[in-house]
């Protein structure tokens, strides 16, 4: 391969794409300013982290920075292999040549899917330290690049997770233009419309303005990218029926309790050979993968949390129904799940509360000054009942803990802002 050319068609066809880009789905989440930290973006693979960096591109060449002082090198491109670190080095080497002056101006590098270049966070260390330089990174893997990061970045850098879409950017998505603080009868009929579609279609970016049969194709399809190259083949796991198998069946159980043991008494009536070691360890793969998140129960008692099962939330309500047909008659599980990632997206860490009899509230949450709120979610509470119990489990939660508490039903989640529970903004460090 001959560095230079390769760097310049990489160089030209990366600008004819931000050039040519049109209806950018702007993104509400945003890298923190800090100009001597290394940013990182990461998440599960096509959730919108490559076009999260062209946004940042097109804000630089907005704000006046010259094209020819912004590299950016996907490495999910086949015509890098094989990679490994002497060769991100020479691109970069490359890019300095072509561009003599960029030695002594600020520059901004940009490295999508970096994960994929062996030994990457040696040559990401030395560019840090020795030029003149912003360097932005995007991953595939919370694992892999959390723990390289922390390993050898050492405090150089901050870590933004990026989700699918928001049910507020869907509707970006979708060129839908509604006040969601106006109460007339219109504008909840509108939401309420669009949201149940978020609920059907997920947020994935290439998903939104395709056909059903055509968005199942691409979701199970990405789900088979994700089991193969980000939890089988980098784990070197020989049961691959079973690591999909356990994926479905959580996505299966999105919004309820999920209990290693009571799966692996399920796997082994079904035939399968494994232990229990052996799924925790799939279930953290799954989860540092991005495709399922379990959710600890609240208390003080270590031993309680253990004990308890934990709670399972998936990374796109539009995937999970994908993978199921279990959810067109339960739409709360979705809406509950929904919440949760919107949670998360706040930076949020997130526990589930029972109280001394035993009521569930859905989410207890965590800011990073330690401030804590109660949530309870509640799709439809027409019934006196369904109302009075939701609101039971809360009131009792909140004089347990002394902790300020929300019902947040449709109508109300309909009508918060563009980014429901913001709050001060955050970024997990690393």
């Amino acid at each position: 391969m001959n560095i230079p050319d390769t760097l310049q068609i990489l160089l030209g066809e990366f600008r004819d794409k931000i050039f040519s880009l049109k209806g950018l789905v702007l993104r509400n989440a945003q890298f923190l300013e800090a100009p001597h930290k290394i940013k990182v973006a990461i998440g599960m693979r096509r959730s919108g982290k490559t076009y999260f960096l062209y946004q940042k591109v097109v804000e630089l060449i907005k704000e006046g920075v010259h094209f020819s002082s912004i590299l950016y090198i996907n490495f999910e491109d086949d015509r890098l292999l094989p990679l490994e670190e002497k060769k991100l080095a020479q691109l970069v080497d490359a890019f300095y040549a072509l561009y003599p002056e960029n030695h002594d101006r600020k520059c901004f590098l940009f490295f999508d899917e970096i994960q994929n270049v062996s030994n990457w966070s040696m040559v990401i260390r030395r560019l840090h330290d020795t030029k003149k330089a912003e360097i932005f990174l995007t991953g595939s893997s919370a694992k892999l690049l959390s723990t390289e990061i922390a390993s050898h970045l050492r405090g150089r850098s901050l870590a933004i997770e990026i989700w699918p879409y928001s049910f507020s950017e869907f509707m970006k998505a979708k060129g839908a233009s509604i006040d969601r603080t106006l109460k007339s009868q219109k504008t909840k009929d509108l939401l309420s419309q669009l949201f149940r579609q978020y609920l059907s279609e997920g947020g994935f970016p290439e998903t939104s303005l395709v056909e059903a049969d055509v968005r199942q194709r691409i979701l199970q399809d990405y789900l088979d990218v994700v089991i193969y190259r980000d939890i089988v083949e980098r784990h070197g796991i020989k049961n691959t029926l079973l690591v999909k198998y356990m994926i479905l069946s959580m996505m299966h159980n999105a919004g309820r309790p999920f209990a290693i043991h009571k799966f692996h008494n399920d796997v082994k009536s079904q035939g399968y050979s494994t232990s229990k070691e052996a799924l925790y360890e799939y279930a953290q793969h799954i989860e540092d993968a991005y495709l399922a998140f379990l959710v600890p129960l609240y208390d003080l008692s270590i031993r309680k949390c253990q004990v308890n099962p934990k709670k399972l939330y998936a990374i796109d309500p539009g995937m999970a129904r994908a993978l199921t047909l279990d959810y067109d008659k339960d739409l709360g599980r979705l809406f509950e799940n929904v919440v949760f990632l919107d949670l998360r997206r706040q930076g949020y860490k997130v526990n589930y509360y029972l109280t001394k009899e035993r009521y569930e509230v859905d989410f207890l949450i965590e800011g990073a000054r330690g401030e804590k709120k109660l949530i309870q979610v509640a799709w439809d509470i027409s019934d006196p009942k369904t109302l009075q119990r939701e609101e039971r489990a809360l009131q009792t939660a909140m004089e347990e803990l002394g902790v300020e508490g929300e019902l947040v039903t449709l109508d109300r989640y309909l009508s918060l802002p563009q980014d429901p529970f913001q709050r001060a903004s955050h970024s997990p460090s690393a």
